[in-house]
């Protein structure tokens, strides 16, 4: 089984391969994606990392705070996206 982790208050130069490399010491990584602007390409500050579930309950407990880029890291497990009209 693996988990997704909601990865806030990233710094704007966070690329997905350093969100690869900073939870690798926890497990295995599925996937690590930085969310970007549509319009600009931009990060928007925060992202997703899916990982298994052992090394996604260590990693949430050692991140979460976590000074990286001089902002601390909001980490823990992503809730399912809420359903929005679309107009």
């Amino acid at each position: 089984m693996s988990k997704n982790i909601y990865v806030g208050n990233l710094s704007w130069s966070v690329t997905d391969s350093d969100l690869r490399n900073l939870f690798s010491e926890f497990g295995e990584i599925i996937s690590a994606r930085v969310i970007e602007d549509r319009e600009t390409g931009r990060s928007r500050g925060f992202g997703f990392v899916e990982m298994d579930d052992a090394g996604a309950a260590k990693a949430i407990q050692s991140l979460n705070g976590k000074d990286v880029g001089g902002r601390g890291l909001k980490v823990n497990e992503a809730q399912p996206r809420e359903s929005r009209p679309r107009y």
